[in-house]
């Protein structure tokens, strides 16, 4: 499967919506590869590349690099999942090519692609992912969308269109909606862990509901906790002496 996730505006979560399908295949037995177009996965799933060198930098290098050396790039994640990071991005030429080399093999495929509007290089038969707010700007950027295409919705409160409206302004039917939750976003922390990527991406792309399941607590948040409780009997202490 060739899975390209897009959006027309930033900030949406395109690249989660991303690591949760690559993610998802993955735990499926499905080998796949995630392709990097953004430049925010190694962040997201945690992972340090060994080199500053990606997709970016074989597409730029032309017809001398061979196709052999764009796989020699990949980090592997674990579990089935590997990332084909970014680089420096200075030429999209080349794009068509490698997609045509990845979506060649047994592996699934699942691109990262930003900001952009379907790319001329996407594969015919590649699933079109569109991760979309329900606001007025996006749904004007977006236009009306292809048959087949796949949107992915942010619900957030105090949003005045509705998910009919969003259907009805695109031309297709909603795929997936994730709802948005205010205060579990103020508790998150910047920069997510592996095991989040690994174990909320997969679920919530899955259909599970994860506000009913009970978040793991890490010992630092258990620790801080500890702290905080200490400090409060000890001001009880005080104040009754």
């Amino acid at each position: 499967m060739f899975v390209i996730c897009r959006s027309p505006k930033g900030g949406v979560g395109t690249s989660v919506v991303a690591a949760a399908l690559a993610l998802r295949h993955a735990h499926a037995g499905h080998p796949t590869v995630l392709v990097d177009l953004a430049g925010d996965q190694p962040d997201l799933l945690g992972v340090t590349p060994s080199s500053s060198l990606g997709i970016g930098d074989w597409a730029a290098g032309g017809d001398d690099v061979p196709v052999e050396a764009l796989t020699a790039l990949e980090v592997e994640v674990g579990g089935g999942l590997s990332l084909l990071p970014r680089g420096s991005m200075s030429s999209s030429d080349r794009l068509g090519v490698a997609a045509a080399v990845l979506g060649a093999g047994h592996r699934s495929v699942v691109i990262d692609a930003g900001i952009t509007a379907r790319p001329a290089w996407a594969p015919p038969d590649a699933v079109d992912v569109v991760v979309l707010r329900a606001c007025y700007l996006g749904v004007r950027r977006a236009g009306r969308l292809a048959a087949g295409t796949r949107l992915v919705l942010l619900e957030e409160p105090g949003r005045a269109l509705r998910v009919a409206d969003v259907e009805a302004a695109l031309g297709v039917e909603v795929w997936r909606r994730v709802v948005v939750d205010p205060p579990l976003l103020g508790r998150s922390t910047p920069a997510c862990s592996r095991f989040a990527c690994r174990a909320r991406f997969a679920d919530w792309i899955s259909h599970r509901e994860l506000a009913r399941r009970p978040t793991p607590t890490s010992p630092a948040r258990s620790s801080r906790r500890r702290s905080v409780a200490r400090v409060g009997r000890t001001r009880t202490v005080a104040l009754a002496q």
